[in-house]
């Protein structure tokens, strides 16, 4: 197949904010809270725009490349998220615990900051040692966030999150997350909210507190222009001045604009967009100006 442009699967939760759709993201909602721009997985499949067909059902091996033959699924996924309101405070679990208990596989991700309100910030790991007792206790009095690292954040910072850190975005952020294939997360607080029946939503308790890696928490530093690296994706931030992108048979490329418009080929694109470049191919950008972060897999 030929580079593409990218229709991402739309997802519309309590806490959603505006800015995705500022960006053109078109909803029948007055709200937005996450854009998958990069998915094979079942719960939001990513179409090809101009066809409107599921990626994940046009690609060949050899357009994702030699380097997914290792896996069994397609490892990685990529989302836009925006937050008007405070995420739950939650856990997501390591590959051999996922793989027991969920059929499924864990999640380790990263958070590369797009837009931040003044004094806004994110939850990542514990600030001491903690255990399971000292953990309950602080869901049951509502002190949890007490014990977090609370990062005031702004454009261009990104955060490391391996499988069983805590963690949770805070209102007034949006940020591309790339992340493990993987939809399976423990919620452990949700500050008492309710949806719109009126109901709280589900808490995993039990199932976060034996996932949960208790020291505290580190963010790995990567060398620019790499923001991320693990064993299911690699990403890095370039601007239009690496207009050139050339995959191999290794691995495809995907590319998603975080500032800018311009052309991917012969392909419109502006902030939010995300093209899907096979591997073996090229793609060229023409802008006088963008930022896009890239992914693939090494």
């Amino acid at each position: 197949m030929e580079v593409c442009k990218l229709k991402p699967a739309l997802k519309h939760y309590l806490w959603g904010g505006k800015n995705l759709i500022s960006w053109g993201k078109e909803t029948d909602q007055d709200s937005l809270s996450e854009c998958w721009e990069l998915s094979f997985h079942k719960d939001g499949l990513t179409l090809v725009d101009e066809i409107n067909k599921p990626l994940k059902d046009l690609v060949s091996k050899e357009d994702l490349g030699t380097n997914l033959k290792q896996f069994d699924f397609f490892p990685v996924l990529i989302k836009l998220i925006d937050s008007a309101d405070n995420l739950s405070i939650q856990v997501h679990p390591s590959d051999e615990y996922a793989r027991k208990y969920e059929n499924s596989l864990g999640k380790t991700e990263m958070w590369y900051i797009l837009d931040a309100k003044e004094n806004c910030g994110i939850y990542v790991g514990f600030k001491n040692q903690e255990n399971k007792e000292t953990l309950k206790q602080s869901i049951e009095d509502d002190s949890i966030v007490d014990k977090l690292n609370f990062y005031k954040v702004k454009p261009g910072q990104c955060y490391f999150i391996p499988s069983g850190t805590i963690h949770a975005i805070g209102k007034g952020i949006t940020l591309i997350e790339i992340q493990q294939n993987s939809n399976i997360t423990y919620r452990l607080y949700d500050y008492k909210r309710k949806d719109k029946d009126g109901n709280y939503r589900q808490l995993h308790i039990d199932k976060a507190l034996e996932v949960v890696d208790f020291k505290p928490y580190v963010n790995p530093s990567f060398e620019y222009p790499c923001i991320g690296k693990s064993k299911y994706f690699a990403s890095y931030q370039f601007d239009e001045r690496h207009n050139q992108i050339k995959a191999n048979t290794k691995s495809f490329i995907s590319i998603t604009f975080i500032e800018g418009k311009g052309k991917v080929n012969d392909l419109d694109f502006v902030k939010g967009d995300t093209f899907f470049i096979p591997a073996s191919k090229t793609a060229y950008i023409k802008s006088s100006k963008c930022k896009y972060i890239l992914t693939t897999i090494e």
